[in-house]
């Protein structure tokens, strides 16, 4: 408990003392009394936060391990979401995910809010998490699915390392900048080559109902709550496709007629689950798509209406403090992460040291080559 003694002068101030005194009580009811620098940490979280009043109660025997060790306790969940691959049933393995969330989402809060982890270890951690769910769902589909092709490997693990599935994590989840209430965007492809899963004789159906088997095990809200929201919207041609798709399809996509924003966007791409060997081919070649050698006036002309686009989002005429909207409106996060990734695109085909996906890291590295001046990288 010394980091959080050490940190109690900077807490926050508990907006609602009479919610974190109700939970107390409650708690207290079940043999749970908090006392010391853990309450006045506690009273800080439940004060303001509903959520994780909501955490504490539905499972008591988490408080104890959070305070006492938040790195461990993340370290618990993450294991917690993986082992639930080798859950006995569906519901088994959803509850498994929930509670790792529950464990993971409490530990990594208090953490924050005591300022023992800066801004950076927080995302980091949120988005190490939902790596080991996303495993954990995707091994836990893959020994179904083995099971009834009757396959002798029935190992989750080993059958990931080999699928020819490639789990594709994006936006600020492939950057590793999750917040608390970001969805995660994911993009899979298959290697219809290593892809040996399939349904009435057709691969595509075997890995689609892969890819809805993942969402369905993060996103459905039960009785124990959702892991995550699961967005597939930033697969090539959305509207039109299936929420898998074959790698040698997606490659020909990219290359006759992927557009300038999903340029942008693959920058921040990673394989975040699946087989690494796919993964790390298929990102291999589509380098020349996202690193153009040339960028002709229809180009450049395509990055500007993107940023009219987003001058054309509702709040973006104006700065204000009520009710400005601080990712999609004028100044705001989307539009300083447009700002980096239009200048990674334009100077990174020459320049590899700008090819990195985390927006203050793309910052610095565009100051450091002196493409941005130190004041307005600081700004920004």
């Amino acid at each position: 408990m010394t980091g959080f003694a050490a940190s109690r002068e900077n807490l926050p101030v508990p907006f609602d003392r009479a919610r974190a005194e109700r939970t107390f009580a409650a708690l207290a009811e079940h043999g749970v009394e908090i006392a010391g620098d853990a309450r006045g940490l506690l009273e800080a979280a439940f004060g303001n936060s509903p959520y994780l009043s909501r955490l504490a109660l539905r499972d008591r025997t988490l408080i104890a391990e959070a305070i006492s060790d938040p790195a461990v306790c993340v370290e618990q969940a993450c294991r917690t979401a993986l082992a639930s691959a080798d859950a006995a049933d569906e519901n088994a393995a959803m509850a498994a995910l929930r509670r790792a969330k529950r464990q993971a989402a409490l530990a990594i809060a208090l953490a924050d809010i005591a300022g023992l982890w800066n801004v950076d270890h927080v995302t980091r951690a949120l988005s190490e998490f939902a790596d080991a769910s996303v495993k954990g769902a995707l091994r836990f589909l893959l020994r179904e699915a083995a099971a009834r092709a009757e396959l002798p490997e029935r190992d989750g693990a080993a059958l990931e390392a080999q699928t020819g599935l490639v789990v594709l994590a994006m936006g600020k989840y492939g950057a590793f900048e999750l917040n608390y209430s970001s969805d995660i965007d994911l993009i899979v492809f298959y290697d219809p080559r290593r892809f040996h899963f399939r349904k009435r004789d057709d691969p595509r159906g075997a890995a689609v109902d892969i890819v809805k088997g993942i969402v369905k095990l993060l996103s459905e809200t039960t009785s124990d709550g959702y892991v995550f929201r699961v967005d597939l919207r930033l697969r090539p041609d959305a509207g039109a496709t299936q929420v898998a798709i074959s790698t040698d399809a997606a490659e020909a996509y990219y290359e006759g007629m992927g557009q300038n924003w999903e340029r942008a966007a693959m920058i921040k791409a990673r394989a975040c689950a699946g087989d690494p060997e796919t993964g790390a081919g298929f990102l291999k070649a589509i380098e020349p798509f996202i690193w153009r050698r040339n960028l002709d006036f229809a180009a450049i002309e395509d990055i500007h209406s993107i940023k009219r686009q987003i001058h054309a989002y509702r709040g973006h005429s104006r700065i204000a403090v009520a009710g400005h909207n601080i990712k999609l409106g004028r100044g705001g996060i989307r539009e300083i992460e447009f700002f980096a990734q239009t200048q990674q695109l334009i100077r990174g085909v020459r320049d590899p040291a700008l090819r990195v996906a985390a927006t203050i890291a793309a910052l610095d590295a565009l100051c450091a080559r002196g493409h941005v001046d130190a004041d307005t990288a600081l700004e920004l």
